[in-house]
């Protein structure tokens, strides 16, 4: 049976904040991996360890401790508790923030976490809802429609959510512009 981490920080440790914007090209640069995706949303839920995230994740513990890094560096996750387990010091890694907004996206970061999410709905045990559609919106209505689709993902809080041991499900909302064709140039 595998130590479970503790539901809490320890007294002293910050809690995660609530909103965290990343703006700093070292936290960009963190984003640009799949794993590092992937060890954010692990870490989504409650501190844990190497050992666990890579057991979790089926990763090997040194790229786990390697990515686990990066993000450190970044901002992005922190030690949340260290304990004495048989002569060395186990660390409990957590996220910094509760959500993590990117302000103003870059290609290598959306890049890398849509392929986290693609590994995600691969490995899903059911059937996933994927949709992609293209709708003619004013800018008010596609304002109106970003606004209502930020509040149905922010508007689930953790007290109406079920309790340990129901099924973790991810959402990913993206509204974009689709850019222009290019003009022909015959």
């Amino acid at each position: 049976m595998r130590d479970q981490p503790p539901c809490s920080p320890p007294p002293g440790s910050p809690p995660p904040e609530d909103v965290l914007e990343i703006v700093a090209p070292e936290q960009f640069a963190a984003l640009a991996h799949p794993l590092r995706q992937r060890l954010l949303f692990a870490l989504s839920r409650r501190p844990a360890t190497t050992s666990q995230l890579a057991a979790q994740l089926d990763a090997k513990k040194g790229n786990v401790a390697h990515h686990l890094k990066v993000l450190r560096e970044a901002g992005l996750v922190h030690i949340a508790e260290t304990r004495q387990v048989r002569g060395g010091t186990e660390q409990y890694y957590q996220r910094t923030a509760r959500q993590m907004v990117v302000a103003e996206p870059q290609a290598a970061g959306t890049a890398a976490m849509l392929t986290a999410v693609a590994q995600e709905l691969d490995l899903s045990p059911a059937e996933p809802l994927l949709a992609l559609r293209h709708l003619r919106l004013s800018p008010a209505k596609a304002r109106e429609l970003g606004e209502a689709l930020s509040q149905l993902v922010d508007g689930v809080d953790e007290a109406e959510e079920e309790p340990e041991g129901q099924p973790v499900h991810g959402v990913l909302v993206a509204l974009y512009q689709q850019a222009p064709p290019a003009s022909p140039t015959w």
